[in-house]
Parts: C-alpha cells; sequence; structure tokens
C-alpha cells in the first residue's frame, strides 16, 4: 500500500461503530492502518480530524478525514467500487436498508446504551424498551428473509448486516455483564439466527472484542452508572 492510497482508522477497542468500519475494510479487502484511541485522553490528530463530535471512528483516506460510521460506510462503498458490495443497486432495496440501518442506530442502540449506563429501575426500563424495539425489528426484517434463516456465503455480508453484527456481535458478554438474555432465540428467532449466522463470518469473527474484556467494561460502566 503506498501513500497515494493510505487509509487510517481512529477507533476504540469496544466501540459498535469502530467495529463496523473494521468489517467494511476487511470484506472490501482495502489495507489499512489501525490507531487505538484513549478516550479519556484523546490524540491532537482525532481532534485535528473530528473536531465536531471529537469521537471515534475516523477514517483518513489519503490525509482526508470521514467521520461518523454509517457515512464512512457509504464512502467505503463508493469509493472501492471492486470487491464485494454493501449497498443494493436497487434503489428502493438501498431505502430500505438505508432505514433500518437508521432504526437499529437511533433506537435499538440508545436503548442498549441506557441500560448499559444505568442501573436498578432506569436499567429495567431501558431494557424493557431495548426488547420492545427488538421485536420491531424482528417484525420488519421477515420480509428480507422470506425463507426465515438468515445464511452468509464467505462473506457476503451487507451494509445492515455489518450495523448488526456490530451491535450484537459481542451478545454473550453484553447477557453476560447484565445477567439476562438479550438476544433470545425463542423471543426473536430471526434477529438470534441472523447475528449467529453473521458471527461465523471471518471478517466478523476476527473484529469481535474480547469477552472477558467486553463483560468487565459493560460492568464497570454499570457500577458506576448514576443511581
Amino acid at each position: 500500500m503506498g501513500e497515494e492510497n493510505k487509509v487510517t482508522l481512529y477507533g476504540m477497542w469496544a466501540s459498535p461503530f469502530v467495529k463496523r468500519v473494521e468489517i467494511a475494510l476487511k470484506i472490501k479487502g482495502i489495507p489499512y492502518e489501525y490507531v487505538e484511541e484513549d478516550l479519556k485522553n484523546k490524540s491532537q490528530l482525532l481532534l485535528q480530524y473530528n473536531p465536531v463530535h471529537k469521537k471515534v471512528p475516523v477514517l483518513v483516506h489519503n490525509g482526508k478525514p470521514i467521520a461518523e460510521s454509517l457515512v464512512i460506510l457509504e464512502y467505503i462503498e463508493e469509493t472501492w467500487k471492486n470487491g464485494p458490495k454493501i449497498l443494493p443497486e436497487d434503489p428502493y432495496e438501498r431505502a430500505k436498508v438505508r432505514f433500518w440501518a437508521s432504526f437499529i442506530q437511533q433506537q435499538l442502540l440508545d436503548s442498549l446504551v441506557s441500560a448499559a449506563k444505568s442501573s436498578g429501575e432506569a436499567h429495567e426500563k431501558a431494557m424493557k424498551e431495548a426488547f420492545e424495539k427488538l421485536t420491531v425489528f424482528e417484525e420488519g426484517m421477515k420480509g428480507f428473509f422470506p425463507s426465515g434463516t438468515p445464511h452468509f456465503e464467505d462473506e457476503n455480508i451487507g451494509f445492515l448486516d455489518i450495523v448488526l453484527c456490530s451491535l450484537f456481535g459481542p451478545h454473550k458478554a453484553q447477557e453476560e455483564a447484565h445477567g439476562l438474555k438479550i438476544i433470545d432465540p425463542e423471543r426473536h428467532p430471526l434477529v438470534y439466527s441472523w447475528v449467529t449466522a453473521l458471527n461465523e463470518v471471518p471478517a466478523v469473527k476476527e473484529s469481535l472484542p474480547p469477552h472477558d474484556k467486553m463483560v468487565a467494561l459493560i460492568q464497570f460502566l454499570r457500577r458506576n452508572a448514576p443511581h
């Protein structure tokens, strides 16, 4: 990889937003350098590259920074035409994918983050909301999988798959830390089988955060949550 096509990803090991970008880069076969950020002591480069939000991920391509994970995924798709496509060609199908990706981002993720940073009644309320939104998502996805069983060959996964597995890929660590089932095969069989299949895809498996480290992080956040 020469300087004329240099790709650097600034991230943090546990961030689902960063994981999305890592998975997309691996699926597309794009060589990149990874820089781990300490979010309590952010580097000057991160602040320079993302002065608005001052957050990870930031993808720097030939010196040009791109922020926000969903925006980065679109940029990757539009810039690297070779390799597997992660967005459908059909405008309507593409719009549906974007709609549900936004639902995961704005609805499901917010509830799970609230649950991870709360305790007592606030935690129970956040988890109840997350389960309700997961049910809405489960019903909405039935049209995507008429057979009812998601299956992936090699690394044939797309935009929505990436967004979903970045959030729920480490669900076993999330469940251990919270002490309850987050993805229940009886309550949400489609999402459960979908995530299970995605976790076997090499690019996803390689990107999953270490189980014990993830459990410890979530437990730390909960212990230090406001009561």
